[in-house]
């Protein structure tokens, strides 16, 4: 069985767990406390010599680093992998884009307004230089959706999936909805796909749901 380490509340820890959870994989779910600093304890060490999270260990006992490579991984062979070349180009460009243009500004703004606010008013300056780091991003996502459904033209895929991992939490970074309508729509539509469960449900230890073919 595939096993995720994980810790609650982090975008980039629900992306393997919502695309494990959608294609009826069996998984268990080992909680980590990165508050406690249980990411740096030598057991969890011995696991990922990192010390982060998420992390993936396969069935076969490999190992997996960075959300996005977990969940190119876990779709591969699936509907949630895009069909064509020209389709995972672009499905890994926006991918890319998250990484680089949002995840980086958005996670640690949200971190200090929502998960840490004891630490907000110290940390007021950096907070504001993320938020202004992450609007060009979010503009030009907000234009995209303007003409799709869907990060890809084709469907709805694990490039999805990696841009809602942190983009749908984008108020507790303090930013409003309201102010990227296409991205508050396609938000909508993510959360009405097959078999989503919330960002609040990855608690669950272990999913042993009936597998699907495909």
């Amino acid at each position: 069985m595939v096993t995720l380490y994980a810790c609650l509340g982090s975008g980039n820890c629900f992306k393997p767990w919502l695309t494990l959870k959608q294609l009826h994989r069996n998984f268990e779910v080992k909680l980590i406390d990165v508050l406690r600093g249980e990411q740096k304890e030598v057991e969890y060490l011995k696991i990922n010599p990192l010390g982060v999270v998420p992390y993936l260990l396969t069935a076969d006992a490999a190992g997996i680093g960075e959300s996005n490579a977990m969940i190119w991984y876990i779709a591969e062979g699936t509907h949630l992998m895009p069909n064509t070349a020209a389709d995972r180009a672009e499905a890994l460009q926006w991918m890319f884009f998250e990484q680089s243009k949002l995840e980086p500004f958005i996670s640690p703004a949200r971190f200090f307004t929502t998960i840490l606010p004891e630490k907000s008013a110290s940390m007021s300056d950096e907070i504001a230089e993320w938020q202004s780091k992450a609007k060009p991003g979010l503009r030009r996502l907000d234009d995209h959706f303007q003409n799709r459904k869907f990060v890809l033209q084709s469907n709805y895929s694990i490039a999805d999936i990696a841009m809602y991992g942190y983009v749908h939490v984008l108020e507790e970074a303090g930013f409003f909805m309201a102010d990227f309508p296409n991205i508050d729509r396609w938000a909508n539509d993510v959360a009405m796909t097959d078999h989503f469960s919330p960002l609040s449900d990855i608690g669950q230890s272990v999913v042993q749901p009936k597998r699907l073919a495909g």
